[in-house]
């Protein structure tokens, strides 16, 4: 049997893990009247009954905190053909919904981001502390997808579209 090394490094731990691809999600919310967001990859479906998916913001998120105040916020799963949304909300401080067309969700108002592959509006029902993450748990509250394109991903520590 190989014995686990005594500390795991982080730039060994992330190489590793980089070769597992993800979907690249922008969850978003609304701020004191103003639409807030990013990018999340750490997203996933939990539970079908009842409708569950669990996301994990980073800690050192400014954005999480804003988003989460209300405990309700939108993810819009991103295309492949939206590379640059999915870099522009991953930027701390930028002024991410500069030139972004959205429109409010019919359930929680968070910001639903034109040209998505799909969307969800989700309620927060806990949230559980995870290292230098949270790990959110929600309930779906309403959703809906587009047919025909493919989805934008993570895979190496880039981003890349997939027809």
């Amino acid at each position: 049997m190989t014995e686990m090394p005594a500390e795991i490094q982080a730039d060994h731990y992330r190489k590793v893990l980089g070769h597992f691809i993800t979907g690249v999600t922008v969850v978003t919310g609304i701020h004191d009247g103003e639409p807030v967001g990013f990018t999340c990859q750490s997203f996933g479906a939990l539970s079908l009954e009842p409708p569950l998916i669990f996301l994990c913001p980073s800690k050192s998120s400014t954005s999480w905190p804003k988003v989460a105040e209300s405990g309700r916020f939108g993810v819009n799963v991103l295309a492949h053909d939206q590379t640059q949304l999915g870099r522009g909300f991953a930027q701390s401080g930028a002024a991410k919904f500069a030139g972004v067309e959205w429109s409010a969700g019919r359930s929680t108002g968070a910001p639903m981001l034109a040209g998505t592959l799909g969307w969800l509006e989700c309620e927060v029902e806990t949230v559980h502390e995870a290292g230098d993450h949270w790990i959110v748990v929600a309930r779906v509250l309403d959703l809906a997808a587009s047919a025909g394109r493919g989805p934008l991903t993570f895979f190496r520590g880039a981003l890349a579209g997939m027809n």
